[in-house]
């Protein structure tokens, strides 16, 4: 506990004991290993979830702007901006590989916490010796890595990072502005990730825009943060098809109890009460899913990770589809691992 104290007056000592009383309703440990057992489950949990996030908003025309495009020798990354909800404006690159092929898989590529949002994901450091070495601490550049192995790979920045704050991690001196964008979005009757989960839904819309793009092959893709968005747009977006998310298997005990490690953009309002992470990842079942873990990882720490491991195998195999589930704990700290993920997206998104 981060400030434990034997005094029963601290509050900590109330959330702990509060955390081991509470019992998630709709853990997959209480579903049958059963298909149609599983499928009114999954159902069941994704409406929760639904509700839990607050209101979605209307989408509005996109109306894209071309912002730049940069010829490179083996992708053409373009620069838009698009328009998800009524005066809500995300910029995003688009990473298209030089390629004869009429129709290509693709993928959304899901940025975490950092100064940067989606720049370094896109490859993007202007020679910058600070973005250079965060791109290369946590093979960070996955949308240019698989844009080079044949994906078209769209990559937009999230409400409250990039350009969305100005390329400012101090909005809001002295506070964190995570928190302080939750606390707006939920006032006006929303939740900060539900509006990014709607802006993840709303890239996928402009990328079935292109001509080149099979709609039958996307997919998607993130790292930490990235890995959060990851699960929530994959769980609740019929169209993504394969996913892979990256050092974010854990458990509520171990990121918000024990060791606070989180904030509002990734916050589900009473989650718990429902579910725990691994129960969140294991309702994309039987879609194909990846989950990366490294073994060194003292973000989110292996030991809960295998245990949010265990919940989602419960759960892929009660689907029936066991084999669509792919786990890699590979020798690394909380990076991409560049390991598993192209033989996962070559079968699922490039295999007729």
């Amino acid at each position: 506990m981060p400030n434990y104290n034997d005094t029963p007056q601290v509050i900590d000592n109330f959330i702990y004991k509060l955390y081991k009383r509470t019992k998630p309703s709709m853990s997959i440990d209480n579903v049958k290993l059963d298909v149609s057992s599983f499928e009114k489950w999954r159902n069941s949990l994704k409406e929760k979830l639904l509700k839990l996030l607050g209101n979605f908003p209307e989408p509005a025309p996109l109306k894209p702007q071309l912002c730049s495009v940069e010829e490179l020798p083996e992708f053409t990354r373009e620069k838009y901006i698009i328009q998800t909800e009524q005066d809500c404006w995300m910029p995003l690159y688009l990473l298209t590989p030089k390629s004869s092929e009429k129709k290509l898989p693709s993928i959304l590529c899901c940025h975490g916490h950092g100064p940067y949002g989606k720049d370094p994901v896109a490859g993007v450091h202007f020679k910058q010796s600070e973005r250079i070495s965060g791109i290369n601490a946590f093979n960070y550049n996955y949308g240019e890595i698989m844009a080079k192995r044949g994906y078209i790979t769209i990559v937009p920045d999230w409400r409250g990072f990039g350009e969305r704050c100005g390329y400012n991690s101090d909005v809001f001196p002295g506070r964190d502005k995570c928190n302080v964008y939750f606390i707006q979005h939920l006032l006006l009757g929303r939740t900060f990730l539900g509006a990014n989960i709607f802006d993840g839904m709303r890239a996928i819309d402009f990328l079935l825009t292109k001509k080149n793009v099979d709609p039958e092959k996307i997919g998607c893709m993130g790292l930490s943060q990235g890995g959060t968005m990851t699960t929530y747009i994959t769980l609740l977006d019929e169209r993504i098809k394969a996913a892979d998310i990256i050092c974010y298997a854990t458990t509520v005990a171990h990121y918000a109890i024990n060791r606070p490690n989180f904030c509002g953009s990734q916050l589900v309002p009473g989650l718990y009460q429902y579910a725990d992470v691994g129960d969140v990842i294991g309702a994309i079942a039987p879609r194909p899913l990846l989950v990366e873990s490294g073994a060194n990882d003292t973000c989110f720490w292996l030991h809960s990770a295998l245990e949010a491991h265990e919940k989602i195998k419960k759960a892929y195999k009660a689907s029936g589809k066991e084999e669509n589930l792919w786990i890699e704990v590979f020798p690394g700290e909380h990076s991409f691992a560049g390991g598993k993920a192209f033989e996962f997206f070559d079968k699922y998104l490039k295999s007729s």
